[in-house]
């Protein structure tokens, strides 16, 4: 398009990943009349292909793309997800920035042990049930030609063999963290949009420095473990100089790898600091070479294995894991207590949203990992009673993690139920008082309609309620990992239940098989929901918030984690705003829901003279209501103000009762402050009453629907927010020249 000199409105869609149509308003017809389920249409008006109903150029950036795009990247999200959790976990540290420093560091120690968990579980896979349990019995051997060529063999060739199970798995994470040959300089956003706020730092923060020197961090740790793990089953019965000598440099690798991320300010260096990533890389090849060396040593040492039931070493290193995650979990919840704000109602999270992510993130590897190890020893079981076969069951500690999985979702689910019904009176009480507000003189026939609109409104007010549901349910998920050290006494869920409360040690048994049950639910439906999620635009709007949110964020904790899209969002967004604004236009930024984040960040990277000609419109935005929650180091009043006096508050907010994800964002009132007064952010927010009303307009059998966090280009209280933000920038100044 060569016109210059309009308004463009550039529209950014949430997370539902609309079409490009979608998101300009542009279908052939239009409703008119009725509901989804039948209604009556007609042709819309006619007008310019570029041209809004507005009189402004219409301009979409489509980026549902990016977070996923393919179904093989959605299903890795999925696996990755506990890797993501914790990554999040990071960047959802107090503002306070004294407890910076210290929060990054127990972050990436607790990322480290979710890589060494990885690691763990392939390696109770392929050595412990496989090596060490299945090739030793003639009963899991038979009928299994792909195993069985490895039966009579020495047991230390066999444990080499199998130990390249876990390095193939080690290999493949590292290559899918990778993101072959591509970069993200042809999306870098101008520079002279230096802003205070850290929330600008994010989609312009050169990542790849600190991604590639944790790779390099996590890399080694993985390969480490899992010498240890061979080199701890051989010392079992070798004591020679050899094989202590290999476990003292594994353990001083790993040591020296824990020492590294506890140094944040030398780990988030410069790009140009080539020596800490010579460091980073000396640590991983070293970790590989003596790899090599260990898989080389364990055949060769002549020392007879001891005969124990599981791998020797192999359960008490998992328990260890499970008592570093716990200490770690505990450091950092005393940590974030510490300096959580003293201002009531300031706190988000209680102080603790880091630690209800991670324990989260922790939770859910550690059921991955139990279920990926029950599910391989019921397999190879054959169905033998537990204690006949050769795979009575997978270690203690996964057996305890299953019940503490379990314990947590269960206690979590009755908690919520109680909260919901103890505090469905009071919201519908504040509902009725905003229905009754909104429509003082209903007619007689609306009461049903009236009782819909409160309940929708009840049900919205319902997200703060979920605040202390996630700090319970973090708190249990690390009680349960802290449970799963008991599996050290060789100790089983029931009989410790049954012989200190009395519960029957048969209901405990079936709530374990059951925990892991739903634990493979949970798994398969994460499966099928990316899959529909992809493939399926409304469905996206619901599954796919979960990855779309949670790739936002870059890669600072986790460099497993999935790749974060505002890398390229973000500067894209930037640069092609100031390619439209230099040229002559003035741009209307219109952001929904997550959208609304984007831009925010976007417009923090703006040069100064840039934003003089731009306006912003938000509508279900999250912003205040969740990010200022869940992330209060970059999303607080310091950045909200600071993103107005960029666009010279030429800002508006829509936002509904109805809505359970967007709302306000400087003041609850029901209306805007008037032009005289004087600080502007009071003039932000802008109500909508939803819906328009509750009785059907005449020619019509339906009454207008409740929209709660649906976006709507088309309702009167956008088109009057666009037209009135239009006015503000047709007083605009000249254009400014382009930036060098």
């Amino acid at each position: 398009m060569d016109d210059s000199g309009d308004v463009v409105e550039l529209r950014v869609h949430g997370v539902s990943g609309a079409s490009a149509a979608q998101v300009l308003d542009l279908q052939q017809t239009a409703q008119v009349a009725g509901d989804r389920s039948g209604g009556f249409y007609r042709p819309r008006p006619r007008y310019s292909e570029s041209t809004g109903a507005h009189g402004v150029t219409l301009e979409a950036y489509r980026w549902g793309d990016l977070p996923s795009g393919t179904v093989a990247r959605t299903l890795a999200v999925v696996f990755l997800l506990p890797f993501m959790l914790v990554n999040v976990a990071i960047w959802m540290r107090p503002a306070n920035p004294r407890a910076e420093a210290t929060v990054k560091s127990l972050c990436r120690l607790l990322a480290l042990t979710l890589t060494v968990l990885y690691v763990l579980a392939i390696a109770g896979v392929a050595l412990d049930l496989v090596g060490w349990k299945c090739l030793a019995s003639p009963d899991c051997r038979a009928g299994r030609s792909w195993l069985s060529w490895l039966g009579g063999r020495p047991v230390g060739l066999q444990l080499a063999v199998l130990a390249l199970v876990p390095v193939a798995a080690i290999g493949l994470i590292w290559r899918v963290s990778c993101r072959p040959g591509r970069t993200f300089e042809a999306f870098r956003a101008p520079d002279q949009g230096s802003s205070a706020s850290r929330l600008g730092t994010v989609g312009q923060w050169d990542a790849e420095p600190l991604v590639g020197r944790l790779r390099a961090i996590h890399v080694a740790a993985a390969f480490a473990t899992l010498d240890l793990v061979l080199l701890l089953a051989r010392g079992a019965g070798d004591t020679s100089l050899a094989t202590i000598a290999l476990t003292a440099v594994t353990g001083v690798l790993l040591t020296a790898c824990v020492g590294l991320l506890c140094t944040p300010p030398l780990m988030d260096r410069a790009p140009g600091d080539k020596r800490l990533d010579r460091v980073t890389r000396t640590l991983r090849s070293t970790a590989i070479v003596l790899t090599v060396v260990v898989v080389a040593h364990v055949p060769t040492s002549s020392q007879p294995w001891p005969q124990e039931r599981g791998l020797p070493g192999y359960d008490p290193t998992m328990a260890g894991l499970f008592v570093a995650q716990t200490t770690l979990l505990v450091a950092l919840g005393v940590v974030l207590l510490w300096h959580r704000r003293g201002e009531h109602g300031a706190t988000p999270l209680f102080g603790l949203g880091a630690l209800v992510v991670a324990a989260t993130g922790i939770s859910m590897a550690v059921a991955y990992s139990a279920e990926l190890v029950g599910r391989v020893a019921d397999f190879l079981d054959r169905d033998v009673p537990t204690g006949e076969g050769i795979a009575s069951g997978p270690p203690r500690a996964y057996t305890w993690a299953i019940y503490g999985f379990f314990r947590s979702v269960l206690v979590t689910a009755i908690v919520a139920v109680l909260v919901i019904l103890i505090s469905r009176r009071s919201r519908r009480r504040a509902a009725a008082a905003i229905v009754a507000r909104d429509f003082p003189d209903p007619p007689a026939e609306a009461g049903p309609r009236l009782r819909q609109v409160r309940d929708a409104i009840a049900r919205a007010r319902f997200t703060e309620k979920l605040v202390p549901l996630a700090v319970l349910y973090g708190c249990l998920a690390g009680l349960g990992t802290a449970t799963t050290t008991i599996g050290l006494l060789g100790q089983v869920p029931s009989d410790v239940i049954e012989r200190n409360i009395g519960l029957p040690a048969g209901a405990i048994t079936f709530a374990i098989a059951f925990g892991g049950w739903v634990i493979a639910a949970i798994i398969l439906g994460l499966i099928i929901g990316g899959i529909f999620a992809y493939r399926t635009e409304p469905y996206r709007r619901h599954i796919g918030v979960l990855w779309d949110l949670g790739t936002f964020w870059p890669r600072a904790a986790h460099p497993f984690a999935p790749p974060c899209y505002s890398e390229r969002a973000v500067p894209e967004l930037a640069r092609r705003i100031t390619f439209l604004v230099e040229r002559g236009d003035a741009v209307l930024l219109t952001g929904h829901s997550h959208g609304s984040v984007l831009l925010a960040a976007t417009v923090l990277r703006l040069p100064p003279q840039i934003g003089d000609r731009v306006a912003l419109l938000t509508h279900g935005s999250p912003l205040r209501r969740l990010y200022a929650r869940l992330f209060p180091a970059y999303v607080d009043d310091a950045a909200l103000h600071e993103i107005g006096r960029r666009v010279g508050w030429r800002w508006v907010n829509l936002w509904r009762d109805t809505d359970p994800i967007g709302g306000w964002i400087f003041s609850p009132n029901t209306s805007p402050a008037p032009a005289t007064t004087d600080d502007p952010a009071t003039r932000v927010d802008r109500r909508q009453r939803d819906p328009l009303d509750v009785v059907a307009p005449p020619g019509d059998s339906v009454a207008p629907p409740i929209h709660g966090h649906w976006p709507d280009e088309s309702d009167e209280p956008f088109t009057q927010a666009v037209q009135e933000l239009v006015r503000r920038l047709d007083r605009r100044g000249d254009p400014p020249g382009p930036s060098r």
